[in-house]
């Protein structure tokens, strides 16, 4: 994978996530036929919108796996604010089954940073900038 860092007027940054998060009670929502692609697409649309740029998703059965390089404005609750609100309005809109659920996803997720650069590398690096001054 690319080493892409995002730029801004103030900042340099490469954020990634690995998210998994799943249905209430671990329902199997994604057996529904049409799901998976209505939420990659719902997720797709949210992330563009907040320029989240997506670098792997895969849905389980019951979970959904999603791996992403973030702006650092936007916090780990926040991404999960987002990704959960917009495709739970889109699914339950679009799904009669899924709209007889009292909520689609828990509270509860999974989060992980995955680095670009091994902490080998990172060590090496601020082992470095002491002996430059």
């Amino acid at each position: 994978m690319k080493t892409v860092y995002r730029t801004t007027d103030t900042t340099v940054s490469m954020l990634r996530y690995h998210f998994v998060f799943c249905p209430r009670y671990r329902r199997r929502i994604f057996d529904i036929p049409g799901v998976a692609e209505c939420f990659r697409k719902a997720t797709g649309e949210a992330c563009r919108k907040n320029h989240i740029e997506i670098l792997d998703m895969k849905c389980n059965s019951d979970h959904a796996h999603l791996y992403v390089s973030a702006p650092p404005q936007l916090s780990v609750p926040e991404i999960m604010r987002i990704i959960k609100g917009a495709t739970t309005h889109l699914l339950r809109d679009t799904f009669p089954e899924l709209s007889q659920m009292p909520s689609l996803w828990t509270r509860s997720y999974f989060v992980s940073t995955a680095p670009a650069l091994s902490e080998a590398t990172i060590r090496r690096y601020t082992e470095t900038q002491r002996t430059r001054y």
